[in-house]
């Protein structure tokens, strides 16, 4: 799940989903294991898993799966261990990338990870090496078809319950919000019956890189095969698609 993408990105993101949602839906089901075992079962007092959950229905992974991931996670005979790791590299021209993945096996999901960047023409750095480059964000995107809300009274909404910024685009809306303030935002924008196709913290780049035709066709493929691997959670990069 390549992360913050204009709309074009977003529908292609939206197609593979479709076509591989059983290992979109595997990925997340890690995610609510890892935020279960770090704050429990209840999104009332887990706000990790609160925002995990509004990830999940993003996707539009059905409430019962949802339900029955946190209750499998909860479960006293439950032993899965997975942590959570961030890789950071570069990808053709030196585009700026950062992987989040969910593994039980450190050495396994580096040897992976590293095996793409390499075949891709890329370079998988040190921690930090590229980080500086992107700052913690929420993205919530609403789908202007979804709704029959006014751009002005969305972005009035959005921007009373704590966003930093708003945008139109074509066929979107884009909010964003601090780390901290993200569930707020999500939760004032929900109880107004509005529903995204995309809503998460993400790593938003401060600045973006222009490929040629040739390394663009790398970099999609290196976009491709990162997020084919099992234990890639979700990609950020700083490519100007």
């Amino acid at each position: 799940m390549s992360g913050h993408s204009k709309w074009h990105n977003i529908q292609a993101k939206k197609g593979k989903a479709d076509a591989a949602r059983g290992k979109v839906f595997t990925k997340l089901g890690r995610e609510l294991l890892i935020a279960v075992k770090q704050g429990g079962p209840d999104p009332a007092g887990n706000s990790k898993l609160k925002d995990v959950i509004a990830k999940c229905k993003a996707a539009n992974m059905p409430n019962d799966t949802i339900n029955s991931a946190i209750k499998r996670a909860a479960g006293a005979g439950n032993n899965e261990n997975y942590e959570e790791i961030t890789y950071e590299g570069y990808g053709p021209s030196g585009v700026a990338i950062i992987v989040n993945a969910t593994t039980d096996n450190r050495n396994r999901t580096a040897a992976d990870v590293r095996h793409v960047f390499d075949k891709a023409g890329g370079s998988l750095g040190t921690t930090g090496c590229v980080s500086y480059m992107f700052n913690r964000k929420g993205v919530i995107i609403i789908e202007k078809e979804s709704t029959n809300m006014s751009e002005d009274d969305i972005m009035m909404l959005a921007l009373e319950c704590g966003a930093e910024d708003f945008s139109a685009e074509d066929e979107i809306y884009e909010i964003t919000t601090s780390p901290e303030d993200f569930s707020a935002v999500r939760e004032g924008l929900e109880a107004k019956g509005l529903t995204f196709v995309e809503a998460s913290v993400q790593m938003v780049p401060t600045t973006y890189v222009d490929l040629d035709e040739k390394d663009a066709e790398k970099m999609e493929r290196l976009i491709e095969r990162l997020d084919e691997l099992d234990d890639v959670s979700e990609v950020f990069h700083n490519w100007n698609e």
